[in-house]
């Protein structure tokens, strides 16, 4: 419940969009925020406030004049205590009120009566003409200016049939956005370039060698740089799970291809971090059609060769020009302290994550240990997501500290 405690004012100017408004409220509150929807009068022709406030467990404003407020002004009372305000839908008439300080209904008042320091998160929802327009682009960059944090639009069908930039985000990514707004910028400006999940090592068409990692560990720490700040590159082995929001996501299978696309990427990286559970080895004498079983037992006879070393050969990268930061991670089975201290000195590395990898391949949480020039630090077990946002902050503190000594 990475909101709990957040107050958030949601507010709502008229769209289509305001459908998914409903489901925004929701997981809102699943994630720990108390929600206080605020409504423009368009707004109630494409919800009712009812949903809204049945979604939200509080009654819904939509009036400046308010009598259920005690001092009669909703536009101040309703702010003050907030954590942030989020327009979602904003319409391009909103953005237009937004740019130009309008105080002509209580959503709009409401805005401009805000204290600083409650952040101002709008969702553009929008035909894509009106999106293009340049009335509405230099409104766009006046609210930005003012400081307005943009979440969004994305770009697909639109409610009227057609197709371009002016969707609404979808909720969870959404939700996503703000969790992230919330989040400490220790990685703003840098870019990440992460692997994640587990490499397939081919046998023939149909079946090949892996390994237990799910990908969880990478895809969080893929999660957490974006929230810091970070313009990330997740480099994923086979998984089943979601694209982290903001992060672009390059496919892999085998180790080979992984060590060419990371290669392809490292360079004006600032940061790498190498999680995924890359096979040592591979199959040399691979068969290019199914291996049938044989008459008499017979089994079949495989031959294997290394696979490239991702982590020495971005370390070599690093000796030259001295970047990217180097992060390694190292799944043992026995002797955590010992081998990973070895591994660190071995690849050449400046940081690297030690784990049980039974112990964490698959699971939603972990612990881990991380080993430097200093000796080796401890993260208790917590989940995923927890452990990488810990995890990025140790990274930022060592890129400080670097930074300071050059």
């Amino acid at each position: 419940m990475d909101l709990r405690g957040k107050r958030i004012v949601l507010g709502l100017s008229g769209g289509v969009a305001c459908y998914k408004a409903a489901e925004l409220c929701r997981a809102l509150v699943k994630e720990g925020a108390s929600v206080q929807v605020v409504m423009t009068d368009a707004a109630c022709h494409f919800i009712t406030p009812v949903t809204m406030q049945a979604l939200s467990g509080q009654p819904v404003y939509s009036d400046q004049w308010d009598p259920r407020v005690a001092n009669n002004m909703a536009h101040i009372d309703t702010t003050r205590d907030a954590d942030a305000i989020l327009i979602a839908p904003c319409s391009a008439d909103f953005i237009r009120k937004l740019a130009h300080g309008a105080c002509d209904d209580l959503l709009s008042t409401m805005c401009v009566a805000r204290p600083r320091r409650v952040p101002l998160l709008v969702a553009p929802a929008m035909n894509v003409e009106m999106w293009s327009n340049p009335a509405t682009q230099r409104n766009v960059a006046q609210i930005k200016a003012d400081g307005v944090c943009l979440f969004g639009p994305a770009s697909g069908d639109q409610a009227c049939g057609e197709v371009g930039l002016g969707r609404m985000l979808e909720p969870q990514e959404l939700v996503d956005e703000l969790i992230a707004s919330f989040q400490p910028k220790v990685l703003e400006g840098k870019r990440v370039l992460i692997t994640a999940g587990p490499t397939f090592e081919a046998i023939d068409p149909v079946r090949g060698i892996t390994n237990l990692s799910s990908g969880k560990m990478g895809y969080a720490i893929a999660r957490a740089a974006r929230e810091a700040g970070a313009e990330v590159i997740l480099v994923s082995g086979p998984t089943a799970l979601p694209t982290p929001h903001g992060v672009r996501r390059v496919n892999v299978i085998s180790a080979r291809q992984m060590s060419e696309a990371v290669m392809d990427a490292v360079h004006g990286q600032h940061v790498f971090i190498g999680v995924a559970a890359v096979a040592d080895w591979r199959v040399s004498n691979a068969s290019d059609q199914k291996m049938k079983k044989q008459a008499g037992g017979e089994t079949p006879h495989l031959e294997f060769e290394e696979n490239p070393d991702i982590l020495a050969s971005v370390a070599a990268t690093t000796s030259l020009s001295g970047w990217p930061y180097c992060v390694g991670f190292a799944a043992e089975s026995e002797n955590l302290v010992e081998y990973g201290a070895a591994k660190r000195e071995r690849k050449g590395i400046p940081l690297l994550v030690g784990n049980i990898g039974h112990h964490t391949f698959g699971q939603d949480d972990n612990q881990i240990v991380l080993f430097d020039d200093d000796g080796h630090t401890v993260l208790p077990r917590a989940d995923k997501l927890t452990l990488a946002r810990q995890l990025i902050c140790e990274i930022a503190k060592r890129l400080d500290k670097r930074s300071l000594l050059k």
